[in-house]
């Protein structure tokens, strides 16, 4: 071996050594920097001929679990769908009141104990006033519930236009590193790569997608449901608008409310995971669902009154909705926000007693009432034992059942139904429909408790695959140090002998 072809390979070997350094105090520098893995860089022994040339070091490489990557990002779709579910659905909850009490049940329980008191003394004023407290307090309750709802419902259209525009800017991004790491224009490829694996997990907490990494840095992005989603550094793939949501809006055909385009093409009912695909799901289906059952409890409830002679509860215009009719298209839309106490009950609250107008008997329905005339016994109390037996009960009359309340061709499109039976009595409606709904809020919370369980688990698995050690990193630069020593000494020898070689000439 020539010295020349020594001190080529000692050359090579220091070399290699200050890079692996230099890479070894990076890492370590950047063990805490979220989304960063561990770099190493491979060495390739060269030969020429049968004789040994040196070392060769490439670029920086990353040791990333693709497998384990996939998880993640769809970890990170569920926990943000399920934080953001629990989030939107708790106003709601609250809006329901607490175990302790406060519920539309307790409210419809309160109403019904007033009426007992007042069937004891029927010209009691002061029990006629509970009633009327009592009263307002029901139809405010189901007045809270509905503009809880309606607001959610505002926050989840307007959670899809602010979702659109960030998975957009994560697409964009998503693109250009793309095009860099293809090009290898800026020499670091891995580096950039830690950066797009950043841009995808942001994008998963926009909308789910699954990463197919191909030769060459190329990268194909396909999202639940088999979605290609297409990579344009230059312009914006998704589109959506700005909307007001009322409780009779809805998305679809002959609907007003807007979908999501991918370039053009309405892929709305497409979309599924991370906050995207939630809002939609709370905007089209669970929220429009909430509406409907809190409107039908207070269809219901305004009916069954009216129906026994006494219209406490009516509409904005001093109507009854009929929850006979089809949800659909009818007054029932809405009517649980607009739901109010008669101005002529309020402005005389002795026809809670006497009645506000007589009924005429029909088949299987209620039987005929005439209400207490003007001047009429003090302790009337036909009115009372109708209201406290068949309004609060499960039949119209004698032997006359109520027809089941509702639980399907809900929604402004009739396409949704209730997930408990029906009910019979408004109490029975009143409990369901509290459980139901305030289940979904504590479903949510689980279902965010595990996705953060899992998280914990996948992240601390990632670490161990991908991230740094910086104990083994520094023993490794230790390593180092001593291989740079022996490459010096190496080195030095030649030296001496280069000394050697030229005293000997002269």
């Amino acid at each position: 071996m020539s010295l020349d072809l020594a001190l080529s390979i000692a050359r090579s070997g220091l070399l290699a050594v200050q890079r692996n350094l230099v890479q070894g105090a990076q890492n370590v520098a950047n063990a805490e920097t979220p989304g960063y893995t561990r770099k190493t860089l491979p060495q390739q022994s060269l030969t020429a001929g049968d004789s040994p040339a040196g070392l060769r070091t490439g670029e920086a490489q990353r040791k990333v679990d693709a497998a384990l990557t996939a998880r993640l990002d769809a970890n990170r779709a569920a926990l943000a769908a399920a934080e953001l579910r629990e989030r939107l659905l708790s106003g709601i909850e609250q809006a329901h009141g607490t175990a302790e009490g406060g519920s539309l049940a307790d409210a419809l329980s309160d109403l019904r104990n007033g009426f007992i008191a007042l069937r004891e003394d029927p010209a009691d004023s002061g029990k006629q006033a509970q009633v009327m407290d009592d009263a307002r307090t029901m139809a405010q309750r189901l007045n809270g519930i509905s503009e809880a709802i309606g607001a959610a419902r505002q926050q989840a259209q307007d959670g899809i236009v602010q979702e659109v525009a960030a998975a957009n800017a994560a697409l964009r991004e998503i693109a250009s590193l793309t095009l860099r790491i293809k090009s290898a224009a800026d020499g670091n490829t891995a580096a950039l790569e830690d950066q797009r694996d950043a841009a995808i997990a942001r994008l998963s907490e926009s909308l789910e997608v699954r990463a197919v990494r191909q030769p060459g840095g190329d990268l194909l992005l396909v999202a639940r449901g088999g979605l290609v989603l297409p990579l344009d550094p230059d312009r914006d793939v998704l589109a959506t608008q700005e909307a007001t949501v009322a409780p009779g809006s809805f998305y679809g055909a002959g609907g007003t409310l807007p979908g999501v385009t991918l370039n053009g093409i309405d892929i709305t009912a497409q979309i599924a995971g991370g906050r995207l695909g939630e809002y939609i799901t709370l905007r089209d289906r669970t929220l429009p669902r909430f509406q409907a059952e809190a409107d039908v409890a207070a269809a219901t409830l305004a009916h069954r009154f009216a129906a026994e002679g006494l219209a406490l509860f009516t509409d904005t215009d001093g109507t009854v909705p009929d929850p006979s009719l089809p949800y659909p298209g009818s007054a029932q839309i809405g009517f649980a926000g607009r739901i109010g106490l008669n101005p002529a009950v309020e402005g005389n609250p002795a026809l809670l007693r006497d009645g506000t107008h007589a009924v005429a008997a029909t088949p299987g329905g209620p039987t005929a009432f005439t209400p207490n005339p003007p001047g009429g016994p003090e302790g009337f109390t036909v009115l009372l034992d109708r209201v406290l037996d068949f309004s609060f009960g499960d039949s119209a009359a004698a032997g006359v059942p109520w027809p089941s309340i509702p639980t399907s061709g809900l929604g402004p499109d009739g396409s949704l139904a209730s997930p408990f039976a029906a009910p019979r009595t408004l109490a029975d409606y009143a409990a369901r429909l509290t459980a139901a709904q305030t289940g979904d809020r504590a479903a949510a919370t689980e279902a965010k408790q595990q996705a953060e369980d899992l998280r914990s688990l996948l992240e601390d698995r990632f670490a161990r695959v991908s991230g740094v050690d910086v104990d083994a990193e520094m023993a490794a630069m230790i390593s180092l140090q001593n291989a740079y020593a022996a490459n010096a000494r190496v080195l030095g020898t030649l030296q001496s002998m280069w000394d050697s070689l030229l005293a000997a000439v002269k």
